[in-house]
């Protein structure tokens, strides 16, 4: 799941080496994604009404669907 969100996010920024996409498992056992991308980059991970990051959000929940696993993406906010 993680290489896969990975892909989709690269593939949508203008600084694809600065994308990082980081997998760890709560104590729910629900898999988390957070997504870390260059600042200039967030708007287009976002979309126009925030549409591009529930679409990623969406194609990976069916990846975890299929893998029987939860899972939560989360888009780190730049600091």
């Amino acid at each position: 799941m993680r290489d896969f969100c990975e892909y989709l996010v690269k593939n949508l920024v203008d600084s694809p080496d600065k994308v990082d996409v980081s997998e760890t498992v709560d104590e729910y056992d629900t898999v988390v994604l957070t997504i870390t991308v260059d600042p200039s980059d967030m708007g287009k991970v976002i979309g126009k009404e925030g549409k591009i990051i529930k679409a990623i959000r969406d194609l990976v929940k069916i990846l975890a669907v299929k893998e029987q696993k939860r899972v939560n993406v989360i888009l780190a906010e730049a600091t």
